[in-house]
């Protein structure tokens, strides 16, 4: 099936439904891939030149979303009202593919939800993982996307995945680091590899290349190839010299 015929379906059973800002449960197309490993200039020698695959994202579920996923979402949605937010203003949509819940949080939101996620007794969620970058081309206006990992001890190992979204032209997404402390190294990394700014970082700057590097080499949009030998001519300061992040 192409993107097209993808798409189509996709507002065909939208249009069945009514009228929705979002259609539960329906895959959202936002490109498609040529080729198998997707090279578009001519550099594809396995024979599989004319393969065409859409790209898609799994779509908002509706409840009930099964096992424990759908009394989390309520204690979140208290928990956010408690303390002065209102779930729908904060929650875009919630995702439950392949057995995961997903939460996509507005971006302006994601500090009050992060500390209710931690602080609430009902969830819980003492340990965050990380956070990570994913770059999608095609998903217009959030191309970025920042991914946490959160994981409660208390309440048995659960694990619920928060998704924020910003655009190209926006990079900006505030920091959790006042929660979750140890968030501070992954934050910087998803930084210098995708070029998300996170506001209110302590001291957001580059972990794995050099300060005056050019890009952030895990975007879609960085160049293959060609690039010059990394780190020519670099020297190493003193330790005394060094930069200092405290």
């Amino acid at each position: 099936m192409s993107a097209d015929d993808l798409a189509q379906s996709t507002d065909t059973a939208g249009a069945a439904a009514g009228a929705h800002t979002v259609n539960l449960g329906m895959p959202v197309v936002i490109g498609e891939r040529h080729g198998m490993f997707g090279a578009t200039a001519g550099q594809d020698t396995t024979g599989y030149g004319g393969l065409v695959v859409p790209i898609v994202l799994p779509g908002a579920s509706e409840r009930p979303y099964g096992g424990w996923f759908d009394a989390c979402v309520d204690d979140l949605a208290r928990a956010l009202q408690e303390r002065g937010t209102a779930y729908a203003e904060a929650v875009d949509k919630v995702v439950v593919d392949r057995g995961e819940l997903t939460v996509f949080v507005v971006r302006e939101h994601l500090p009050v939800v992060a500390q209710a996620l931690r602080d609430e007794a009902a969830l819980r969620f003492e340990m965050c993982l990380g956070v990570s970058g994913v770059h999608y081309l095609g998903d217009t206006d959030n191309e970025l996307h920042a991914v946490y990992h959160f994981l409660s001890i208390t309440n048995g190992n659960k694990r619920i995945r928060v998704e924020v979204t910003c655009p190209d032209a926006d990079p900006h997404i505030p920091s959790i680091v006042a929660t979750y402390p140890a968030n501070t190294w992954q934050e910087r990394e998803t930084f210098d590899m995708f070029g998300i700014i996170f506001d209110g970082h302590p001291a957001l700057t580059r972990i794995l290349m050099p300060d005056d590097w050019p890009g952030h080499p895990q975007r879609k949009d960085y160049p293959l190839g060609g690039i010059p030998v990394e780190y020519k001519g670099a020297t190493v300061p003193p330790a005394d010299e060094r930069r200092a992040f405290n």
